[in-house]
């Protein structure tokens, strides 16, 4: 049995309690130095990330740290982090009030009754934990009010009477609308809700009205800007620092974290690789996300979840996860794609993530609000795919950003979501098929039976509107199949950007070790009007693209001791007229 100090400290995966987690002896990755960066900004703070990137812990660290209630516990929580360190004079000085939308059920004709719910449970904590710091009979009088707007006002007033300041935390401020937009009817009634004199837009405005009161700070996340950009009237003083160069690494592991952490780890454990070794596995599937222009070409980060989620598997087992997606984050997106599928009208936005992921970057503007009823215009969708952790900052392009796939994570969750619109359009996989014909390309070098089915599915099921994309449908849909091929990282042109070959299926050996076979695509187009000559052509160019591909390092480097395959397929409309290995 392998032998580990006892003393190691216990990975905090998806907890979210900063008190647990630096009381009972757990990792913590020390993003405390934020906290004088956040008081100098203005005093109503937005932010926004994707999902599992840490934002709920960030906000219970920020609650514990000015917290009047644990001044006593600030040593033992901050002590040795920078904060601890570096004390700011507003430490442990605010009442706390601190709401999840999240955990608010209901539609619209129930929303007001999960507000009014979630507020008083959260109220009546509230007055109890303060009851110190209070006026007498504060509860009693406050639960007389008829609902959340009410019952909220009389708090801060209550608060400002007796000079008491409060410090307002909302996490997941845009639940609401992101629950809304999967349903196609509530859009008018959400407008309704945000726009006119709805109870949500009624709420804000009540915070708003406290901030020249009690409410001194407030510091509120979610995961898309919708709902911030249609209370705008609302809540018009809130500042937006999603986009700010100086909160880029606020949330997420920066590279050097993860580091740090594996070094920790190993240091008190046996690993089965180096830390270079596990970093190169890692990076492809987690790390990318860059979240300020002003960023790109500096530091990237991880997503912190799927970090914890590796380095928990890894130390457990003593190897690399079979599967590199956590179930968890599998669910975040199927939510998504069903955010942004709220109609069947989506012919524009699918030819957004086709155009993605045949090209390899989109181009655009990242907004940093919009309403929800305009969430279709092109730079609005392409900003909701960027919030949600889909799309991250790589430079730009033509004067505009420009937008990459970050990841293997990602780029897997996309592919699926493409597929997945042509299911709808009753294309039907036979997943024992595909796995069957994954397994043989891997361990059998049976690639001919694998790329005839991709064929046989892509001339079956193209609609008309594909057939005009031509070129990108065809290119984005033999990579959306590839990607269901769990022994293989696909890595196309884009990524390479050495212009080679379209597709180079990297062999997982740190997963799949007895591998066999790995294999470069040269994935040619012909339109229906090309004549055969053009074909011959273009299966000319292919042998030759993938002849220098193979002698690149990028190839030689991760295919190990697998046999290479270099393939040639040329298409003709949906038709596919030839697939040979040079």
């Amino acid at each position: 049995m392998e032998y580990v100090l006892s003393d190691r400290k216990l990975l905090p995966y998806g907890m979210m309690n900063f008190e647990d987690i630096r009381l009972d002896n757990y990792y913590y990755v020390d993003k405390t130095a934020f906290i004088p960066l956040i008081e100098q900004s203005d005093r109503f703070f937005f932010f926004i990330r994707p999902r599992r990137f840490g934002k709920s812990l960030t906000l219970n660290m920020l609650q514990h740290y000015y917290d009047i209630r644990t001044k006593d516990k600030f040593d033992a929580l901050f002590g040795d982090l920078y904060i601890g360190k570096h004390p700011t004079k507003d430490r442990n000085s605010y009442l706390v009030i601190k709401l999840n939308f999240s955990g608010i059920s209901g539609d619209l004709h129930s929303y007001r009754k999960g507000l009014d719910e979630h507020c008083r449970i959260v109220f009546d904590y509230f007055c109890d934990v303060y009851a110190d710091y209070l006026p007498e009979g504060i509860k009693e009088r406050m639960n007389e009010k008829d609902g959340a707007v009410s019952q909220f006002e009389y708090l801060f007033t209550e608060c400002a009477r007796v000079n008491q300041k409060i410090y307002l935390f909302i996490d997941e401020y845009d639940h609401f609308t992101n629950t809304i937009l999967s349903d196609v009817d509530s859009l008018n009634r959400y407008t309704d809700e945000t726009h006119k004199e709805g109870y949500l837009r009624a709420f804000f405005n009540k915070i708003k009205s406290g901030t020249d009161s009690s409410i001194k700070r407030c510091f509120i996340t979610g995961v898309s800007p919708v709902t911030m950009d249609d209370l705008t009237s609302g809540f018009n003083i809130g500042t937006n620092y999603s986009l700010s160069s100086e909160f880029n690494e606020m949330m997420g592991f920066t590279e050097s974290e993860v580091r740090e952490m594996l070094t920790y780890y190993s240091n008190t454990g046996h690993f089965n690789h180096t830390i270079d070794e596990l970093i190169e596995i890692m990076k492809p599937w987690y790390d990318n996300y860059c979240f300020a222009q002003e960023c790109y070409g500096q530091t990237t980060m991880y997503n912190s979840n799927m970090v914890l989620y590796f380095v928990k598997n890894y130390i457990r087992y003593g190897e690399v996860p079979k599967d590199m997606v956590e179930d968890n984050i599998r669910i975040d997106y199927e939510k998504l794609r069903m955010l942004i599928r709220k109609d069947k009208e989506f012919a524009h936005d699918a030819s957004i993530i086709q155009t993605l992921i045949s090209q390899g970057y989109i181009t655009g503007e990242v907004k940093k609000g919009f309403p929800a009823a305009s969430i279709i215009d092109p730079d609005n969708f392409i900003s909701l795919l960027y919030y949600f952790g889909m799309l991250t900052i790589n430079g730009t392009h033509e004067g505009k950003c420009k937008l990459t796939i970050p990841n293997q994570v990602v780029r897997e969750q996309l592919y699926t979501y493409l597929l997945n619109t042509y299911n709808e359009a009753n294309l039907s996989f036979s997943n024992y098929e595909k796995n069957e014909l994954s397994s043989s390309l891997a361990y059998r070098g049976t690639w001919k039976a694998y790329f005839d089915y991709i064929a046989d599915c892509l001339k079956s099921y193209a609609s008309q509107r594909d057939k005009q994309k031509g070129e990108f449908f065809v290119h984005g849909f033999t990579l959306a199949m590839t990607a269901q091929n769990r022994f293989y990282r696909p890595i196309s042109e884009a990524d390479t950007q050495e212009g080679y070959a379209d597709i180079f299926l990297s062999p997982l050996l740190d997963i799949y070790p007895d591998m066999k076979h790995s294999y470069i695509i040269e994935l040619k187009y012909a339109k229906y009007k090309d004549s055969e000559n053009r074909v011959e052509e273009l299966r000319l160019e292919g042998i030759a693209q993938t002849n220098r591909y193979a002698d690149t390092d990028t190839v030689k480097n991760a295919i190990g001791t697998t046999q290479l395959h270099k393939i040639v397929v040329v298409y003709k409309g949906m038709e596919m007229r030839v697939c040979e290995e040079v």
